[in-house]
């Protein structure tokens, strides 16, 4: 697996847990504040776009992940 395919794999995994847990109507609910973790992957996602900059992808690197 490359760094790309993680990134969007770590992206929509982080994106359903803090849904799961911003839903009110979710049986894992905790705290409608959760959803602004969903703003943060969302926005992260989209500059990341435009800049070609992830502090993840960054991470995925040192630690061994080849690029794709």
């Amino acid at each position: 697996m490359n760094t790309n395919r993680m990134v969007r794999m770590f992206a929509g995994i982080f994106i359903l847990i803090s849904l799961a847990l911003g839903v009110p109507e979710s049986p894992l609910f905790v705290s409608k504040y959760f959803l602004w973790f969903t703003v943060f992957v969302g926005a992260n996602l989209l500059q990341s776009s435009f800049t070609q900059f992830c502090p993840l992808e960054l991470i995925l690197k040192k630690l061994g992940v080849r690029e794709g």
